[in-house]
């Protein structure tokens, strides 16, 4: 169960030491923070951008190897957060429709909670997403994981029935930096974090 201290909840934001293209090991570098995040009473952890893959594995992206293996991971990071009171954000890459997205997987005691995609897409300089990944849409789709439905969509807020003040959202890099980012629009749809 969640627990807020006047209107506070513990967060934190992690950075593990990944290998590019190694699902496996980033995912076990992940859980290890998490547990250590959980240990120390955090409700709500944060990870980087592509931190399944990093963010660097260019044309990887590609290849259904890496795809299959950072899904591997993530289900596994899934299961073994189950009993920890943690609301999760990571980053990793999405294959759905045929299509590859830049996603913030959101989950929690054991579930995949939602899919919020990157909607904008940098593609300047050594920033060449575009090649790889494909805008989010802001309207929100169930795809499949693990025999369910889960949403996808960069407008999802995440609720916690035990604690209602708690409404979290999503921005990945990119979009914070837009004149309108997504966090407006979560913000007066209530999120407060």
């Amino acid at each position: 169960m969640y627990s807020m201290k006047y209107g506070f909840i513990r967060t934190a934001a992690a950075t593990p030491r990944i290998q590019v293209a190694d699902p496996e090991y980033n995912g076990e570098q992940i859980f290890q923070m998490i547990k250590e995040g959980a240990d120390r009473k955090a409700k709500l952890m944060v990870f980087p951008e592509l931190c399944l893959t990093g963010y660097t594995c260019g044309d990887l992206f590609m290849q259904e190897t890496l795809l299959f293996r950072a899904r591997e991971a993530l289900k596994k990071l899934i299961h073994n957060t189950a009993s920890m009171d943690v609301l999760v954000f990571a980053g990793t890459p999405w294959q759905w429709g045929g299509k590859l997205y830049n996603v913030a997987a959101v989950f929690s005691r054991g579930r995949l909670l939602g899919v919020v995609p990157k909607r904008h897409i940098p593609n300047y300089g050594e920033f060449y997403e575009a090649r790889y990944f494909t805008p989010g849409s802001e309207k929100t789709v169930m795809v499949p994981w693990e025999g369910e439905q889960v949403p996808m969509g960069a407008n999802l807020l995440f609720c916690c029935s035990t604690l209602p003040g708690l409404v979290a959202a999503c921005e990945i890099c990119e979009d914070v930096w837009v004149p309108c980012p997504p966090s407006i629009s979560h913000a007066l749809a209530g999120a407060t974090v």
